[in-house]
């Protein structure tokens, strides 16, 4: 028979040890909330060819990228550790891993589905994932719109001279860019900018200024960062299984393809050569060509991307 008084005994000690958890977990959330401390200036790195899953990366310097896809957004499980490059990753900075770009560099980051743009800083490597090319901050979502839902279309596009400029200064040669200029500000107003990406049924906006006179698309953001309003255009999503310089290849794989979904075979030209693309789609959501991408995958087609135009 159990012995009531052995509970009595028992419940201040259970509560002090409840006390006790609760208080490690306040103390944990504390920390996950509170912005990093300032880190020193990160090292210029392009690296080594890699593997992370069975996939090899290859970085490299490459001025002329620019690439479409789709984005997604990493925080709280990052946030105050170290980046690829010896920074601390800050949810809060404009910031961005890319897989392949330098250390550190400079891109454009356009939302294609509302068309908010910013300008990022690539300090980290990421994501590791072949269905998405770019992963930025949580600051960075929230401005571009689509921190709630997670992800977006987007198009990235390296900034060269910004670049080159983040290279110099990571390797300490900060004096040959000094006489750099700078970048032309012009009188703002106040505006706000409603996000949205946010499905939860409330009201949620994003305090901006608008930039008047040379720039009217441009906007900044109440602490500085700045967003600029880009035109929209529709846009469709693909899976691309593959480029084939020979069209009967091409043809081949799209027959394969049948059991799957309907495929189709575009030319396009790469320099002087002719290449065939066979895609499939559009599809509706990224959700949709995530599960398309996992479906060829198992049917040994590991070469294939989601590809947004």
């Amino acid at each position: 028979m159990y012995d009531i008084r052995k509970f009595f005994q028992l419940t201040p000690l259970l509560i002090l040890l409840a006390a006790c958890a609760e208080t490690q977990l306040a103390v944990h959330t504390v920390k996950e909330m509170s912005p990093p401390p300032a880190s020193g200036k990160g090292n210029y790195k392009v690296g080594n060819p890699y593997q992370v899953a069975g996939t090899w990366y290859y970085p490299k310097e490459d001025f002329s990228y620019d690439e479409t896809g789709i984005a997604s957004w990493y925080g709280p499980g990052f946030h105050g550790k170290s980046t690829a490059n010896g920074e601390t990753y800050d949810q809060y900075a404009m910031t961005a891993a890319h897989k392949t770009l330098p250390l550190p560099s400079a891109v454009r980051v356009t939302n294609l589905g509302n068309g908010r743009a910013v300008t990022l800083r690539v300090n980290d490597r990421g994501p590791f994932s072949k269905n998405r090319i770019i992963d930025v901050s949580r600051k960075a979502a929230q401005l571009l719109g689509f921190e709630g839902k997670g992800t977006a279309r987007v198009r990235v596009e390296i900034l060269p001279a910004e670049s080159r400029r983040l290279a110099a200064i990571a390797q300490g040669k900060e004096a040959e860019t000094a006489s750099a200029p700078a970048v032309p500000r012009e009188t703002v107003v106040a505006e706000v900018l409603t996000d949205s990406s946010n499905t939860s049924g409330s009201t949620s906006t994003i305090p901006v200024t608008f930039q008047a006179a040379r720039l009217p698309s441009s906007v900044t953001s109440a602490d500085g960062q700045a967003v600029v309003q880009l035109p929209v255009r529709p846009t469709d999503i693909f899976v691309q299984v593959g480029a084939f310089s020979q069209l009967h290849n091409a043809m081949r794989v799209g027959a394969r393809l049948n059991s799957i979904g309907a495929s189709r075979i575009t030319e396009v030209k790469v320099g002087s050569a002719r290449m065939y693309r066979v895609r499939l789609g559009p599809v509706a959501t990224v959700e949709d060509a995530d599960r398309l991408l996992a479906t060829l995958g198992a049917n040994g087609y590991h070469d294939a991307q989601i590809i947004v135009e």
